[in-house]
């Protein structure tokens, strides 16, 4: 369907972000279209206008086509992450129930009927970027990056908390390759890597963490659809001037639970899962 990953484009510069007040992030929807459009009206209850989606849109969940049609619609922005990477090419070192949602999900993308929208699925989800920096200037940040998995590896390489202790030279390898603040997903849990090598959880944060105008950032933004920090909210980021908000939406996860149990190809793992936030 697409030859070779390497025509998309490592870096991308959107025409419409345009002149930025409040910029809402948001990362890993895996298919969850409840947690998709709580998440969604908050951020309009908030009058935010402009969208960044750091990836994995699809993957585990019931619901793919409702949300890359609701991605494609209403992001500003959105990122390649590693399970849309998969389900347009070939999944790589996955668990045996996430490469049978890939196929799974793949499948439910290729079976649409309207041929128009079926191409235009795949059309948006192959022409998704790896990368997208932008200016910070307006704010008094320098630049700011935003990826699905780390710098070093922007789709599918992960960075745990505990990464600060385990492998410190790894993560100070990661502030070498952004500019200010570098903007994560992935792991699908929220926090803070600040550069003395140090991770703060939201709730340490008191769910605020104002940037350092000469201090580098790196900051995980946590997961809309399969949030795996105890807390079965969906989770993302406010950027408001120089500070980053986390907020917490609730939805109806026994919903999303029933959706994911009653389809067999999907482990009943990934639904029962959502209920714990783990």
């Amino acid at each position: 369907m697409f030859d070779t990953p390497a025509l998309r484009p490592i870096a991308y510069q959107h025409p419409q972000i345009g002149l930025l007040q409040m910029l809402a992030i948001i990362s890993d929807i895996h298919g969850n279209t409840e947690a998709l459009n709580a998440v969604l009206t908050d951020i309009a209850a908030r009058k935010i206008k402009k969208i960044i989606c750091l990836g994995d849109i699809i993957g585990y969940g019931a619901e793919p086509r409702q949300c890359v049609d609701i991605i494609r619609n209403k992001v500003t922005v959105c990122l390649m992450g590693n399970h849309d990477f998969a389900v347009l090419y070939e999944p790589s070192k996955f668990n045996v129930g996430a490469e049978s949602a890939c196929f799974w999900t793949r499948r439910q993308l290729e079976d649409e009927p309207d041929e128009a929208l079926r191409s235009a699925r795949f059309e948006f989800l192959g022409s998704l970027p790896v990368t997208y920096k932008m200016s910070g200037e307006e704010l008094g940040l320098g630049e700011l990056v935003f990826l699905h998995g780390s710098p070093r590896r922007p789709i599918n390489e992960y960075i745990f908390p505990d990464d600060v202790y385990n492998t410190p030279s790894k993560v100070q390898g990661y502030f070498e390759r952004f500019g200010h603040v570098c903007f994560v997903g992935h792991t699908h849990l929220p926090g803070v890597f600040v550069e003395t090598q140090d991770f703060y959880s939201p709730d340490e944060l008191g769910w605020t963490f104002e940037i350092n105008p000469s201090r580098k950032a790196l900051i995980n933004v946590g997961s809309i659809g399969q949030p795996r920090d105890h807390d079965n909210r969906a989770c993302y980021v406010v950027l408001d001037h120089n500070k980053i908000n986390f907020v917490r939406v609730p939805y109806d996860v026994d919903k999303v639970m029933k959706q994911i149990l009653s389809i067999p190809e999907l482990d009943s793992y990934l639904g029962t899962r959502l209920k714990e936030g783990r």
